[in-house]
């Protein structure tokens, strides 16, 4: 007999036994991308123009750097998050989901590492 109540045997044991870290993941970078959007817009409609000199002199401060990439990795792992789950759910066959899945982490993790390198290659004043 466990001393375990039935919430305690049943959190974090999904079918591939990491069902509640994935839903908890899913939820906490929502909500960062909720903040780091709503700075993003914030930060883009108090600045004096759009111009890309006026962008590029805000990307070089240390924090607005470090924020836009926190922005995007988070993006990249929301969505990677969400796509697995769509995959998981819809897909038929085993072999096209381990497919479906491989490609589009790749693509994902391509992706935010481009979005990365371009905030700091903005940041350091790196000619394009």
């Amino acid at each position: 007999m466990s001393l375990r109540s039935p919430l305690g045997r049943v959190l974090g044991l999904g079918s591939a036994k990491e069902g509640a870290s994935h839903w908890y993941a899913q939820r906490v970078t929502a909500v960062a991308l909720v903040v780091l959007g709503l700075w993003f817009i914030v930060a883009l409609a108090t600045m004096d123009g759009l111009g890309l000199d006026r962008v590029r002199d805000w990307l070089r401060s240390p924090l607005a750097a470090a924020l836009l990439v926190l922005f995007v990795v988070t993006l990249a792992w929301h969505t990677i998050l969400g796509l697995q789950v769509v995959i998981e759910d819809y897909v038929g066959g085993e072999g096209t989901k381990v497919t479906l899945l491989v490609a589009m982490k790749f693509v994902m993790l391509l992706a935010g590492a481009v979005g990365v390198i371009a905030v700091l290659s903005i940041a350091s004043g790196a000619p394009a």
